[in-house]
């Protein structure tokens, strides 16, 4: 097994982040699969390593990192090229705001824990469920575009390379898709996400690329 370990579900956007990350970086490791249709992720020998019970996961010569932002600044400081994050710290700021807009605002209400609990407690239906999913990313989405406004010229949101902002920003355009939300009407997006899939490293942490058989 390699140094590096990536506990991974295959359709986490968290984890698709970090896939991206390890790919752009040309790092070699070994992936371990969480089923979380299968509520693997809170069994104790995931909880041993992530005790939030969730994925991603990086164990790193045994010391497991958690959190994918958190994962991807171990990898910026410990893999500097390509960069994710720059060392001018007003470039930096902006670069984080975009990312924090899907990582902190748009996922974490969105995920596959806070749905089960929409349904569990409020007994949210399927189409409840869905246009609470749909209302949010439309919401995050529509404010990044005009951030993006604000960025250097394409074809990524980092400018002439992709930054954490990308890394953040494929995922939730896969599952945006998935649920069918509108994003026609956000072009700065989808040039983004467009240059992003014409990377062979971005192409090959696609979710179809690494689902289980």
């Amino acid at each position: 097994m390699s140094d590096i370990v990536l506990h991974d579900y295959w359709r986490s956007s968290a984890a698709y982040r970090v896939r991206i990350c390890l790919n752009l970086k040309r790092v070699r490791y070994t992936s371990v699969a969480v089923n979380l249709l299968e509520g693997a992720q809170t069994a104790a020998d995931n909880r041993a390593i992530n005790p939030q019970g969730l994925v991603p996961t990086l164990v790193v010569y045994g010391r497991a990192l958690t959190q994918s932002l958190a994962i991807v600044d171990w990898l910026d400081a410990t893999f500097p090229e390509p960069a994710m994050v720059s060392g001018d710290p007003f470039v930096r700021s902006g670069q984080l705001a975009r990312a924090l807009v899907v990582a902190a605002d748009i996922h974490p209400i969105n995920n596959l824990r806070v749905l089960k609990r929409l349904e569990q407690q409020f007994c949210a239906d399927q189409g409840a469920r869905d246009a609470w999913y749909r209302h949010w990313v439309v919401e995050g989405l529509t404010a990044l575009e005009v951030m993006a406004a604000d960025t250097p010229e394409g074809p990524f949101l980092g400018g002439k390379a992709p930054d954490i902002a990308d890394l953040c920003l494929v995922p939730q355009l896969y599952n945006a898709r998935r649920f069918g939300v509108p994003i026609n009407d956000m072009p700065r997006l989808c040039a983004a996400d467009a240059a992003m899939a014409a990377l062979p490293e971005v192409a090959a942490a696609h979710p179809d690329c690494v689902r289980p058989n």
